[in-house]
């Protein structure tokens, strides 16, 4: 119970995918200008996270494993993941088109969302079981939901607020963004 909590915190504070290892920046960055559109991403992210993560760690251990194939994970993981977001956009697209209408190109995207892509090989390359792998992932996407939520709510004030000329747009959303990274800095000791 101790070693899932320690992944739980860790995938979503102090190894957060945007804050810590950078990955997810383009979604992180373009969808971030409303809430709504911001969940609506982060909830597709999170299931296609968790799913690839999961048809990953299987199709790495029980096929490129045994035959020695391992250097085809990278391949074998993008068409995983494309695939799933093959399915988001259908499912989306039917069931909330305004939704799918904001999202716009970026949830096209969410296949070259390298957030995705590396969570599936760290899971991998952590050595998880596929139950931790899959724990990873779920969390690792609600971290991503967390600091994509955050930060579309910072950048709604923004736009109400006061800010000097030069720093309008983009200058200030991505002093918010450093601002917003090195808070969550603060988490680094929490756990190793």
């Amino acid at each position: 119970m101790k070693e899932i909590l320690i992944v739980i915190v860790s995938a979503i504070f102090v190894n957060n995918v945007v804050f810590a290892r950078f990955l997810g920046i383009c979604p992180y960055i373009g969808v971030s200008r409303k809430l709504d559109t911001a969940l609506g991403m982060g909830f597709a992210v999170t299931f296609v996270m968790t799913l690839a993560t999961a048809i990953s760690y299987v199709l790495y251990n029980g096929i490129l494993v045994p035959f020695g194939i391992e250097y085809m994970q990278t391949v074998m993981f993008i068409l995983v993941i494309a695939s799933l977001v093959q399915i988001v956009e259908i499912v989306l697209k039917k069931v909330s088109k305004a939704l799918y209408s904001s999202l716009g190109i970026f949830l096209p995207l969410i296949t070259t969302n390298c957030a995705i892509l590396g969570v599936a090989i760290l899971g991998n390359q952590q050595d998880y079981s596929f139950f931790m792998a899959v724990i990873f992932a779920f969390f690792s996407a609600i971290g991503f939901i967390l600091a994509i939520v955050i930060f579309a709510g910072i950048r709604e004030k923004i736009d109400t607020a006061d800010v000097p000329e030069p720093f309008k747009n983009v200058p200030i959303s991505f002093i918010s963004a450093a601002i917003l990274a090195m808070a969550f800095m603060g988490f680094s000791g929490l756990v190793k």
